[in-house]
Parts: C-alpha cells; sequence; structure tokens
C-alpha cells in the first residue's frame, strides 16, 4: 500500500503536475473526456429512439445503438484533440502567445476533418451533431447582436469580458423587449418550418427527426381498433403515404 502511495505521489509530482507535460497531457484528457461525455450523451438518446422508431430484432437494433454511440463519442474524442492540438501549434508558431483567430481555425480544421471529411461526414450522427452546434451557434450570435459593448462586469462577464456587438444600437427598453420576446419567436419560427417542412417534404428531414414526426404526428391519424387506437400499433406512414394524404386534400 505504501508503495502504491508513493508511486502514484511520484506521478503527479513528475508528470501529471509538470508543466513540461502539460500540453500532450492535455490532448489525452480532451480525448478521454470527448468518449465519455459522447457516450452520455448518445447512448441512451440512440436506445430509445432505435427500440422506439426502428424494426428488427434485439441484435440488430442493439447493435445499431452501439454504432451511434461509438461514432457520436469518437468524433466527439476526435474533434476534441484536433481542436486542441491545432491550438497548441498555432500558440507555438505565433511566439507563444494565444491570437483571437486561433480558436476559429482550430475549429475550422476540426471541423472539416472529422465532421466534413470523408465517407462519414455527412452520417446521421454527424448531422445531428452539427445541427445542434449550429442551432446554439445561431443563438449565441443574436445575443451578441443586440448586448451593448461595455466592459463592466454585468456585462462582461456574460459577454466573454467585453460586452456584446451591439449591431442593432437598441436602447435599453428596445434591448428588454428582445430578449423578453427572442426566444419565442425563435421556437416558434422553428417548430413552423419544421412542421412545414414534414407535411410538405418530408423526405429532406434528417431521417430520425422524420421518424419521430412520422411517429408523433402521421401515425396519430390511423388506427383499425381499440388497441392500434390505444397502443398506436399502427405501422408507421412513410414518406409516400404522406405525401399522398397531402395530395388528398
Amino acid at each position: 500500500m505504501d508503495n502504491l502511495k508513493a508511486l502514484q505521489a511520484h506521478l503527479e509530482h513528475h508528470i501529471l503536475l509538470n508543466p513540461t507535460y502539460q500540453p500532450p497531457l492535455a490532448l489525452v484528457k480532451a480525448l478521454r473526456n470527448g468518449l465519455v461525455y459522447g457516450t452520455k450523451v448518445r447512448f441512451p438518446h440512440a436506445l430509445v429512439m432505435v427500440f422506439l422508431f426502428r424494426s428488427g430484432t434485439l441484435r440488430e437494433k442493439s447493435r445499431l445503438v452501439l454504432k451511434a454511440t461509438r461514432q457520436h463519442a469518437a468524433n466527439l474524442a476526435k474533434f476534441a484533440v484536433c481542436y486542441k492540438a491545432a491550438m497548441l501549434a498555432l500558440r507555438s508558431l505565433n511566439g507563444g502567445k494565444e491570437d483571437g483567430v486561433h480558436a476559429f481555425l482550430a475549429g475550422l480544421g476540426g471541423g472539416y476533418w472529422v465532421f466534413g471529411h470523408g465517407k462519414g461526414g455527412s452520417s446521421s450522427v454527424n448531422q445531428q451533431i452539427v445541427i445542434y452546434v449550429f442551432a446554439r451557434v445561431v443563438l449565441a450570435l443574436a445575443k451578441l447582436a443586440v448586448q451593448p459593448p461595455g466592459d463592466n462586469g454585468l456585462v462582461a462577464g456574460t459577454y466573454g469580458g467585453h460586452g456584446g456587438k451591439g449591431l442593432l444600437g437598441l436602447n435599453a427598453q428596445q434591448l428588454e423587449l428582445v430578449r423578453r420576446n427572442s426566444w419565442p419567436v425563435f421556437a416558434s419560427v422553428s417548430w413552423a418550418s419544421v412542421m412545414w417542412i414534414f407535411r410538405y417534404y418530408p423526405e429532406t428531414l434528417q431521417p430520425s427527426l422524420r421518424s419521430s414526426m412520422t411517429y408523433i404526428f402521421a401515425n396519430s391519424e390511423h388506427w383499425h381498433d381499440l388497441h392500434s387506437f390505444v397502443m398506436q400499433q399502427s405501422p408507421p406512414a412513410l414518406p409516400g403515404m404522406l405525401r399522398s394524404l397531402t395530395e388528398s386534400e
């Protein structure tokens, strides 16, 4: 026991807490965190989606769950390593100093290599991740656009230390109005758009989203007895069926 404690103390003092090894250890930690987070996020989501909306044997469904989980976790881990490595390289090329454009360039390279490059770049899992990120970017940019610039603690503490961009030049009353109504407008327009697309162009939606919406909205209009009405056992409405329903009205 004493030997194990001594070994632990040696590793911590000479390696883990040694500034010399901090950059490569940060890459290892980024890899680990990407794997863990990707697994925690994707596994329960894939488990529910596959077992609710996919047909097949238990073995086939389990394989789909594991495949989606593995891809999500692996891609987040690869992106984390690519991003951290690019940041280290860019800082090194810039004399050890970080520039404002480094994070953008590192994210650009990592995003292309992991999520936009090769045959798996446009997979359903990658599309979900990118669309999720894109939605958050839009929300963040909207906040920056209306938030006035400033270096006071209240503003800068929320907006990266230097406030927003104030592109619209809003006064305090107008800014409060935008804050109060921006999320309702964004949520309403998002749902209005996706329901319109699902109603008339369902094939353009991501497959898992289309399956979910088919189950909730299209299949809710079809049953043949009390059991199918209560248990929702009707066969899934395929895009062609959706199209025929649209054309018949």
